[in-house]
């Protein structure tokens, strides 16, 4: 076991390393890894079904596919025109749209509520002549901050949910206390203060000239009606496992038929489906694989071992050093891999030192969603958000960046670290 135990740390570091390195291939890395450990028995293939989550999968696909045809019902961007064309002047429009887009990104997936929103703001920075480099930059790490609020808002948040075993309610309230939603508008509130510091001198006045026409109510409906369904599955109990990946996955593809029997034409689902993001559906798949390998041969206990060790048996270390390490690797690494492999090291620390794990889960996923927001690179809706500008014409700079997203991460995770503390010590 010792022998296997050693050759499956290597290749899992190796696994890592290339998703650092080759990040345009972690699909295949993450997959072609977990065929490895199937081939070399540290993943025995009798046990792969059930390594792998489906229903976060299927609530991530399921997911995707009703954001797709949300967007494509200019629901978001006529609601951002409503909001906008209320603001007395740029500042406070800026202010309202990155909140905007934060609390939409609270349901919908971090980089499409960037694609829904942005073109809003490079719109009002169009009319008034202005860079909208900083704007759009605010609206990435707003939809990054408010990912880690509810069940669906972002991936690391159906991994939490999924492994916890926490429901669409239980983000709201835990434990009989504030759930993360509360958690994440406290910091929220605090950070958004940064932002009202970085554009204080943008005074001009707004008023936009007609709004978004919405061409379908219908896909309205159904993210709505999947919030409610993912809320009254939450009462059901001894429900089967895969029920709130079943909900997103039927909700979809009644969607999906409704536009077939309007449209007469398998295009436009086609599009839809495309929107749906299967490199991170397979990386996922892989990486479930492969750290059910390396937890059954032994290295996660390991590793909590030694996080214990370190921390000497001392809770607050512990969960300060998952918090903080996790701003630090996530603002230079994909959160979604870190998360996924965390979550099993998170649980067996608090196993190893008998204490409930909810402090350290929180921690965890306050600090790998929010840390994202230190760097250009360190969140998909960061990337997004630059392409987007570039596309438009303009470059950002790492320090431009930088200027509104260290002060307002800073902000949202030391509120984030201090509350859950103080909730859940």
């Amino acid at each position: 076991m010792d022998n296997l135990k050693t050759i499956a740390l290597i290749i899992f570091l190796g696994i890592y390393v290339g998703l650092l390195v080759f990040p345009k291939y972690r699909t295949w890395i993450a997959l072609s890894g977990a065929v490895l450990f199937v081939i070399l028995g540290i993943s025995p293939l009798s046990q792969v079904t059930t390594m792998i989550d489906f229903n976060v999968l299927m609530m991530i696909g399921g997911t995707m596919g009703i954001v797709a045809l949300f967007i494509e019902s200019k629901m978001p961007a006529k609601l951002a025109d409503i909001l906008i064309d209320k603001m007395p002047d740029v500042r406070w429009a800026i202010i309202v749209l990155a909140f905007f887009a934060g609390i939409i990104s609270a349901f919908v997936d971090n980089v499409a509520t960037v694609l829904m929103v942005a073109p809003v703001a490079l719109d009002i920075a169009r009319k008034l002549k202005i860079s909208p480099v900083k704007m759009i930059v605010a609206i990435a790490v707003s939809s990054n901050l408010q990912g880690a609020a509810t069940l669906v808002g972002d991936t690391t948040s159906i991994l939490l949910g999924g492994y916890a075993n926490m429901n669409f309610l239980d983000f709201f309230v835990y434990q009989g206390k504030p759930g993360l939603f509360w958690i994440v508008q406290l910091g929220a509130i605090f950070a958004t203060a940064t932002l009202l510091y970085t554009f204080r001198n943008n005074k001009q006045s707004i008023h936009l000239q007609g709004t978004t026409e919405v061409k379908d109510l219908f896909p309205t409906f159904l993210l709505g009606g999947m919030i409610v369904l993912l809320v009254f599955a939450s009462f059901i109990e001894n429900r089967p496992a895969v029920t709130n990946g079943f909900i997103c996955i039927l909700l979809m593809a009644i969607g999906l038929l409704r536009k077939y029997l309007r449209e007469q034409d398998f295009s436009g689902i086609t599009g839809v489906l495309l929107q749906i993001d299967g490199e991170t559906l397979g990386l996922l798949a892989g990486l479930f694989v492969v750290i059910g390998g390396i937890g059954a041969v032994g290295v996660i206990s390991d590793i909590s071992k030694a996080f214990v060790f370190l921390a000497k048996d001392n809770v607050f270390v512990i969960y300060t050093l998952l918090v903080w390490g996790s701003v630090l690797f996530s603002a230079f690494i994909d959160n979604i891999p870190y998360v996924a492999t965390m979550l099993p090291v998170v649980a067996s620390i608090a196993t190893l030192m008998n204490v409930d794990p909810t402090l350290l889960y929180f921690g965890l996923l306050i600090g790998a969603t929010l840390g994202g927001n230190l760097t250009p690179i360190g969140a998909s809706a960061n990337i997004t958000a630059i392409g987007i500008l570039r596309k438009a014409g303009f470059e950002t700079k790492t320090s431009e960046f930088m200027k509104i997203g260290v002060p307002f991460t800073l902000i949202a995770v030391i509120t984030g670290y201090i509350t859950i503390y103080l909730l859940f010590r």
